[in-house]
């Protein structure tokens, strides 16, 4: 069974900002460089696409991904 993907408020804000789709969100969520863990279950990926290094953090429940934050690290 393929999860839902729903972006906090935060995330959502942020990818306005800096101009980030859905789609490289969940190309980044699907293929990332690079994975860590991070603090209360959440989890950060990494991925290149063009000149810019984005960073996706998630929290991962039973039935959905939940997108806390995306951030431009280039």
């Amino acid at each position: 069974m393929k999860k839902i993907i729903r972006f906090d408020r935060h995330a959502r804000r942020r990818m306005k900002w800096r101009r980030i789709p859905e789609e490289e969100v969940k190309l980044i969520l699907d293929k990332p460089d690079k994975t860590e863990q991070s603090i209360k279950g959440r989890i950060n990926v990494y991925k290149t696409i063009g000149t810019r290094y984005l960073k996706v953090t998630f929290k991962e429940f039973p039935d959905e991904i939940l997108i806390i934050s995306v951030v431009d690290k280039s």
